[in-house]
């Protein structure tokens, strides 16, 4: 990373922390809800008649994230490497975020499709548990497709994202090992169910979140690539912390732009499983161990 971005990262903290100055330093952008997969926790997918953005839009949502003060970028779906728009792909908005100013960008991929050559700085793997595991949320093969393409991406910055539900509970000591011994991932994010409407009975009891975050710190603890730092992981344990997620702002699939998630305009922010809500809290609370994992996130 360069001095004068290392630079405007302390600029913006110390305009956040002493003068309230809310800007977003992470933005999320969803291209498309067009997706090869019907996952039992999503809310997003639409087979029915799934809405994609065109390049010129995406070009002016990205201008205007970077407007508001944000200088990274994450492109979701659906599934991002559906995403086309006269031969446009989204490596070609992952060139795009480049030119204009963006840091670093990131796509959050189901890995069904080869997606070698991928011009993200970084690609997120979404991985709900090993084998059976991460079949039962996602469909029968699928993670056997997941290994295929992981293995033959050629990327050098993959990470695993696991969402922790009631179907993949029993895998999260197993998932976390897997990445370790893994050749092709770096590290693995854990991150809990949020209970959206129509997908509450998939959420953990307060009670048994909770075990897990021990669990997660325990390995941690021990020095397994988890992203996820202990202070923040703490946080997630009881939700009682005072929110930042203004630092991450997202625009939607039908264009709805939003200062944070969705889980606030859906009311469950109380029973939050986005573990980046822990993270955030930590970094304007200067906890070292979360800034450094978010230099081994974010700066290359």
């Amino acid at each position: 990373m360069k001095f004068n971005q290392i630079c405007y990262l302390g600029l913006w903290w110390f305009k956040a922390k002493f003068f309230n100055c809310k800007k977003p330093l992470q933005s999320v952008i969803f291209i498309s809800d067009r997706c090869n997969l019907s996952c039992r926790h999503c809310s997003v997918y639409n087979h029915k008649n799934p809405l994609s953005k065109t390049f010129a839009q995406i070009e002016e949502e990205l201008r205007y994230c970077y407007s508001l003060g944000s200088r990274f970028v994450d492109f979701e779906g659906g599934e991002p490497f559906l995403w086309q728009d006269n031969g446009k792909t989204v490596n070609d908005l992952c060139d795009l975020a480049h030119s204009i100013g963006f840091f670093s960008c990131t796509i959050t991929t189901n890995a069904q499709k080869p997606f070698s050559g991928a011009g993200a700085d970084s690609i997120w793997v979404s991985m709900d548990g090993v084998g059976e595991y991460h079949d039962r949320i996602r469909g029968e093969g699928s993670f056997a497709r997941l290994e295929k393409n992981v293995a033959d991406s050629g990327f050098g910055e993959l990470s695993a994202n696991m969402a922790i539900n009631c179907l993949n509970v029993d895998s999260v000591a197993q998932a976390i090992e897997y990445v370790k011994n893994s050749p092709y991932f770096r590290q693995i994010s854990l991150n809990f169910h949020t209970p959206f409407p129509g997908t509450e009975a998939l959420a953990l009891s307060p009670e048994k979140r909770a075990e897990v975050i021990d669990l997660i710190i325990s390995y941690k603890k021990r020095n397994y690539p988890i992203m996820n730092s202990i202070s923040g992981l703490k946080y997630m344990k009881t939700l009682k912390f005072k929110k930042a997620c203004w630092m991450s702002n997202f625009i939607f699939t039908d264009g709805t732009r939003s200062p944070q998630c969705a889980g606030m305009q859906a009311g469950v922010c109380g029973s939050c499983g986005f573990c980046m809500a822990g993270e955030e809290r930590a970094v304007m609370n200067l906890k070292p161990d979360t800034l450094l994992a978010g230099m081994n996130l974010r700066v290359k």
